[in-house]
């Protein structure tokens, strides 16, 4: 094959306002290669793949496809250079079927009519690419993250892209259609597509990677083979070595800083502060109990379709069920009123958190806010003034990378804007976090600074749910696992003898991974 790189940023630099996101940074993505493009939330991984994708233009430096010097003013002409990303921000219409998703703006046409035969067919020829078999009928917004997020990869390889933008890819999937997706790549690479790769699963790198760049504040650090051991790249990425990969400390062994308004403990020795009895939702789950000590970290496993959001949604107020109780401190909370879950103390963190737990268009100080505005409120008017003089106190604490508490939140990585949903709820003081996925799509530095807080939060008597479709997190971070199966708890386990195997035991029978 050529030497010639597909595509080159070639020096390339950005600014937003008075902030260089971008710094004189070149990047190569070669024919049959898949090129890492690795770094913290923050880093300038998305600005980078948006210059390709023709999202946003260099202030500096330039973009050259087969060698020649190009302007791409626009997606359509990224695209028509055979440049397809598939975005982090799953960009699908949730009401349009899974078939229209796969071919929006392509649809085939037949005596200026849409061609409904045709556009199946081409819609699961697109899914046989990446093995999955879905009814192309299908609402997509009735399809679970992990399911819309093949649907996007198999949107953006049905334009025979020959340079593949892949931005998280494999976030919310499981271990096997991780595996089916790297087969498609492993096939994609063979027929001389090349592609760059971002990825928070420093374990996949080596797994599916040639070569890696690693970005800091901006700037390009290094660029080493596929093959360097995670804790160097780990050194280069954060520019100091993480000794402990899932730091979990109870009670008074965890670092608690003065300046966080965290919730004091308000409980009875050993007694609950949640207990969730005989829970039921028919077709999601049922019969789940459950109780959650002051200062624990309560992990939830299972696959795909075990009802676990469902369950913490329940808990939160966000759905309804139809028996069972949920009670904070002994106060018994009504079926499907999130106000009244917020009011006893219970904060939830979404599994989707740009769809569930953000306002996009919002500023920062908005974001932080929204649980806060009513309790804090002043003869009924809101007090923005000590609204903002709070929200600029926690970001500062949770070191919220931005330039301004009052930026929309959407310019913010995504490490830092799950770090704004939690902090809305340690202004608001919750003394229950129920985290679904807490660092998805998270860096490895974030990922700890996220750990570190929930330390401090139980340190402060507060008790935390967490379920997390990675094994390795639920069985660091957690005190005690609970393990459910097709909607029902399969088992507990207590940290001391809670294995992978352990886990995966009760989990399943017949499959293979954790999710």
């Amino acid at each position: 094959m050529s030497q010639q790189p597909l595509i080159t940023l070639d020096r390339v630099s950005k600014t937003f306002g008075p902030v260089t996101v971008i710094s004189d940074v070149t990047v190569n993505v070669y024919a049959g290669k898949v090129q890492v493009l690795l770094g913290e939330n923050g880093a300038g991984k998305s600005t980078l793949i948006k210059m390709m994708a023709g999202v946003h233009q260099p202030d500096g430096g330039s973009i050259l496809v087969d060698g020649r010097a190009v302007t791409l003013p626009g997606t359509r002409a990224a695209e028509a250079l055979g440049i397809a990303t598939i975005h982090q921000e799953l960009n699908l219409v949730g009401t349009m079927s899974v078939a229209e998703n796969v071919m929006l703006g392509r649809m085939p046409k037949k005596y200026g009519l849409v061609d409904r035969k045709e556009l199946r067919r081409q819609a699961r020829a697109a899914l046989a690419l990446i093995g999955l078999d879905v009814d192309v009928d299908t609402p997509v917004g009735e399809l679970g993250i992990a399911r819309q997020q093949l649907v996007e990869i198999a949107k953006a390889l049905s334009i025979n892209a020959r340079i593949l933008i892949l931005d998280e890819p494999t976030a919310a999937l499981t271990r096997h259609e991780t595996e089916s997706l790297f087969r498609v790549i492993e096939d994609l690479r063979s027929h001389g597509v090349g592609m760059l790769f971002i990825s928070h699963h420093l374990d996949e790198i080596a797994e599916i990677g040639d070569s890696v760049t690693v970005l800091r504040d901006g700037e390009f650090v290094a660029e080493v083979p596929a093959s360097t051991p995670e804790d160097e790249l780990v050194r280069l990425m954060v520019g100091r070595s993480i000794d402990e990969q899932f730091p979990r400390r109870a009670g008074s062994d965890a670092d608690l800083p003065d300046s966080l308004p965290l919730p004091g403990a308000n409980s009875n020795g050993d007694a609950g502060v949640l207990q969730v009895t005989s829970l039921s939702s028919k077709g999601k789950f049922q019969d789940i109990s459950f109780t959650v000590r002051p200062g624990e970290i309560l992990g939830i496993a299972g696959l795909v379709g075990a009802g676990r959001t469902e369950l913490v949604r329940a808990i939160a107020g966000a759905d309804k069920y139809d028996s069972g109780s949920v009670t904070v401190r002994g106060r018994a909370l009504p079926a499907g009123n999130v106000g009244a879950a917020v009011a006893a103390g219970i904060g939830h963190v979404p599994e989707d958190r740009k769809v569930q737990g953000l306002v996009l268009d919002a500023s920062v100080n908005e974001n932080l806010g929204y649980a806060t505005l009513k309790s804090t409120a002043r003869l009924g008017l809101a007090d923005f003034s000590g609204q903002r003089s709070r929200a600029e106190s926690v970001a500062r604490t949770l070191r919220i990378r931005m330039h301004d508490i009052e930026q929309p939140i959407r310019s913010l990585s995504g490490g830092n804007q799950q770090k704004a949903v939690f902090g809305r709820w340690i202004l608001a003081g919750s003394t229950v976090l129920l985290l679904d996925e807490p660092t998805r799509g998270v860096d490895v530095g974030a990922k700890v600074e996220i750990y570190e807080l929930m330390n401090q939060i139980t340190a402060a008597g507060g008790a935390i749910v967490m379920v997390s479709s990675e094994l390795p997190e639920v069985l660091g971070m957690s005190d005690r696992i609970l393990v459910m199966r097709d909607g029902a708890l399969a088992g507990e386990l207590n940290a001391a003898e809670a294995t992978q195997d352990a886990v995966m035991t009760l989990a399943a029978r017949d499959t293979d991974e954790v999710n």
